[in-house]
């Protein structure tokens, strides 16, 4: 059974739960889920919130309407700066920076189901979760350049690995939208459905890894971020260490257990 956890549809922030997995949309749809100073301070801390709580076994995360989010609010930036308001200057170090760790850093899987554009820190922050299931019509777009700004988010980092260097630069500077075939095609995003069917199949699959070894998904989420920026050495003593450690879980002995006596497991993320 699912339940929703804000009901208030002024909310700038949908949260929902159901079968393990939270549900957090983005929740801006005349404003294509650009995101406000208030929207990134209520995602941040549904981020801090999902990662400690254990019933939170997989998440999602999503826009309402027609777009997945469009980044940062640009009206609200200009009235800002025009007014000499210090914020603009600030978000990147107080909410883009923090919420691309928030997302790198959760223990437990997180999906994208980008249902429709992505742009900017929409898009960046797509890259910083672990999946991402796109709608047919959905597109990327990372127009930093544009709008005379260099990228944020994460981009610079996450946006390589996934595709390669020479074609991140290449959208980067150029501002080149990529569409959801195309996306799938260079390995941008894990998969493409029909447009209406994002969240659906995002959910299904978060209900799938919540069911799952989460805490053996965390140690793997650990040890590819340990590699990522460290040498042979170091990432071979950081798997040993995961190893080790994932070794001594009741899931897996659960699993060892299961495969001998051939039916299916029962995780616990314990």
């Amino acid at each position: 059974m699912g339940q929703d956890r804000e009901n208030n549809h002024d909310a700038e922030l949908l949260v929902s739960d159901s079968d393990g997995v939270r549900t957090l949309t983005l929740n801006r749809p005349d404003a294509f889920n650009s995101l406000t100073v208030r929207l990134k301070e209520e995602l941040l801390a549904a981020l801090h919130d999902a990662a400690g709580d254990a019933a939170v076994r997989a998440l999602v995360l999503t826009g309402s309407g027609r777009a997945f989010c469009a980044g940062q609010d640009l009206k609200e930036h200009v009235r800002l700066l025009a007014s000499g308001d210090p914020a603009p200057l600030s978000t990147v170090e107080k909410h883009y920076n923090p919420l691309t760790q928030a997302l790198f850093r959760m223990p437990k899987p997180v999906i994208a189901a980008v249902n429709g554009t992505a742009a900017g820190a929409g898009a960046s922050l797509s890259y910083a979760c672990d999946l991402r299931i796109a709608a047919r019509s959905a597109k990327f777009l990372l127009a930093f350049a544009n709008v005379g700004l260099a990228a944020d988010s994460g981009a610079s980092w996450t946006l390589p690995r996934l595709i390669g260097y020479g074609r991140a630069m290449e959208l980067m500077l150029l501002a080149q939208p990529v569409g959801a075939e195309e996306a799938l095609r260079i390995g941008m995003v894990t998969r493409v459905v029909d447009d209406g069917e994002a969240l659906a199949e995002a959910q299904k699959l978060a209900a799938r890894m919540a069911a799952g070894p989460t805490t053996a998904y965390a140690r793997i989420k650990q040890e590819m971020l340990v590699a990522a920026g460290s040498d042979l050495t170091e990432a071979l003593t950081e798997e040993a260490a995961a190893q080790a450690a994932a070794g001594q879980t009741a899931d897996h002995r659960e699993a060892v257990e299961a495969f001998v006596e051939k039916r299916e497991a029962r995780f616990t993320g314990l």
